[in-house]
């Protein structure tokens, strides 16, 4: 593999030397304008005039190479010259076809900057060598993850719904996925078509004016959201208005982003119910009305619930001067239901990997688009190469294409296309059904934080693991035991320490839902017999879950409770049985030792 890939880099960076000398003997090189009037398939982008910039990859064939110099050689006043005398081409074919062939061998790389290092020397580099084994192992890897097609995974603020395979097909698609960010317009009409009735489409789910697609993920749709803010004000005359009013209970992302906006933090309280404290709100918005952004508020709250006060929350800000963002997490309880351009929110970025349907990343491409009432619109995020999308006003790029992540929009255009407005709203009724019948489902044994007047919860509500901790339970005991039942843990210790949100999505059956709470329900009769002793706090199946096949198959076992109770706690995880395959680790060492302690070869061989 480490030979492949340093062929792959040879071949590349040869080429791209074989290109640059023979442009180098066509001459100087003619005006840009030439280039637009080469009657060719092959497409130069131009950035900032008057350069052209060419990047090659390890695709690019010696026939292609023959054909791109061939363009530039058109564009040079020696070969425009010649056309018009003689109908010749400039530079002959035949020379650049040597040239081309040539490349294999061609390095423009300083000796001082040549590798001679070994690279990939880790053992998994180096051990698959066939197709059929590294299908085994990349098969291995996926049986170690726990995921939608194993069972609910029910992180409360992330909405793990299912990612239809319908719609993720079409990311496979070449018409898609080998388009240029900064391809022509002409060259990619049917991206355009997409791109508008999806930005059509989350305009009418959210009630705003307009909608950008630019951003790469959520947060980066939170700062471009509040640079969008920020230019509105500045175009205003004041642009001193620097001051963000974000609730104690957001998300964690929202003061990083205000920051990185330019803006000071003011922190608003809550109530005893997991409110926005209204009282609070009027008082600093008041006390920073001179010098007030905006707020960053979230709806439903972090809590899980629908504050009745969020026109309210709007009104007090907008009277003092202020904007309102909306923080769109928690969009999954509104599409079809409400819309926060109705309530009065100013801008407000959407997460499609929660609401729409994109897979959650872990890393990979992400799309969090901004939509902004009409008064914002002017300031969206433009970019150079595309003045077409640009407003005279609008603010630089945040992302380095002008659609960001485009290659992966078909998902959420499949996913709005296929289900409909009847179909949206019945998805959002469903998630907040679900979550409230697994709420009803816990409570009593369970003490459920936060519900509004009628004891209802939005989209995902919140356990509170603080009780148990007399006996020695505490929420990341839990959540591991949930994993020997089969189950990925709720999001823990957040908004609340020691709590567990739980957010089932509306793509759960009715069967899932009683699965998990049977499961936790399970799970509290277990700590019930910690609660009278007989099973003791420091040596139980809580404090030392999970249980993998390992230890449950160990010839030693000196636990206070059978096999059987550890890996197998109620009768249906005998017919489906998901592993975990890490016992209890030391979290906090964990937490704090971040470097790497991957093996080296040797010791790897030596094991």
């Amino acid at each position: 593999m480490a030979a492949m890939f340093k062929a792959i880099a040879k071949q590349v960076h040869a080429m791209t030397v074989a290109l640059a000398r023979a442009l180098t003997a066509q001459g100087p090189p003619g005006r840009l304008e030439a280039l637009s009037l080469i009657r060719s398939t092959v497409t130069v982008p131009s950035g900032v005039k008057p350069l052209v910039g060419v990047s090659l990859d390890e695709t690019t064939t010696h026939e292609d190479l023959v054909q791109l110099i061939d363009v530039f050689a058109q564009a040079t006043p020696q070969a425009q010259y010649l056309a018009s005398t003689t109908g010749a081409s400039g530079a002959g074919r035949a020379e650049l076809s040597t040239a081309a062939a040539e490349a294999a061998t061609l390095s423009a790389l300083p000796a001082g900057l040549v590798r001679t290092s070994a690279i990939l020397t880790h053992p998994v580099f180096n051990t698959y060598h066939s197709e059929t084994e590294m299908l085994r192992y990349i098969r291995h890897l996926e049986s170690k993850d726990l995921s939608l097609c194993n069972a609910m995974i029910p992180l409360g603020s992330c909405t793990m719904k299912l990612n239809a395979t319908v719609e993720m097909i079409p990311v496979t698609w070449p018409e898609f996925g080998n388009v240029h960010p900064f391809a022509p317009a002409h060259q990619a009409q049917g991206y355009a078509t997409l791109i508008q009735e999806l930005e059509y489409a989350l305009a009418e789910c959210t009630g705003f004016a307009r909608v950008s697609l630019q951003p790469n993920s959520g947060a980066q749709g939170e700062y471009a959201g509040l640079r969008v803010i920020r230019a509105h004000h500045a175009a205003n005359g004041e642009a001193h208005r620097d001051v963000c009013l974000i609730p104690v209970s957001a998300h964690g992302t929202n003061p990083a982003s205000a920051a990185m906006a330019g803006m000071r933090v003011v922190a608003v309280a809550c109530d005893a119910k997991g409110n926005l404290d209204l009282a609070d709100l009027k008082a600093k918005a008041e006390k920073h009305a001179k010098e007030l952004a905006c707020i960053m508020v979230t709806y439903p709250s972090t809590f899980g619930v629908f504050e009745d006060g969020i026109k309210q929350v709007c009104e007090i800000v907008h009277a003092n001067g202020g904007q309102v963002y909306l923080d769109g997490a928690n969009l999954n309880a509104q599409i079809g239901i409400c819309r926060p351009g109705d309530y009065g929110a100013d801008v407000c970025h959407l997460n499609l990997h929660k609401t729409f349907c994109i897979p959650h990343g872990g890393g990979g491409p992400g799309v969090g688009p901004i939509g902004v009432a009409a008064h914002l619109a002017p300031y969206l995020p433009g970019h150079p190469l595309r003045p077409d999308i640009s407003s005279a006003q609008a603010m630089g790029p945040v992302a380095a294409a002008p659609y960001g992540s485009a290659s992966i929009l078909p998902i959420s255009w499949a996913y709005i296309k296929l289900m409909g407005a009847s179909g949206l709203r019945s998805a959002t009724a469903t998630a907040i059904l679900n979550a409230n019948y697994l709420k009803a489902r816990l409570e009593g044994a369970y003490k459920v934080l936060y519900a509004n007047e009628a004891g209802m919860c939005a989209h995902e509500f919140i356990v509170d693991a603080r009780p148990f901790s007399a006996v020695g339970i505490e929420a990341v005991d839990i959540a591991k035991r949930l994993h020997d039942y089969g189950f990925h843990s709720p999001t823990m210790s957040w908004p609340v320490a020691n709590t567990l949100m739980i957010e089932p999505t509306e793509s759960e059956s009715l069967a899932e839902l009683d699965r998990f709470a049977d499961a936790m329900l399970a799970i509290r009769e277990e700590i019930r017999r910690i609660e009278t002793g007989a099973w003791p706090k420091e040596n139980n199946p809580l404090v030392n879950a999970p249980h993998p096949a390992s230890v449950v198959l160990a010839d030693n076992w000196d636990r206070p409770y059978t096999r059987t109770e550890a890996a197998f706690p109620v009768p249906g995880l005998r017919e489906r049985k998901f592993w975990p395959t890490v016992a209890r680790v030391d979290d906090a060492f964990g937490d704090k030792h971040l470097v790497c302690t991957c093996p080296s070869v040797e010791e790897m061989a030596e094991a």
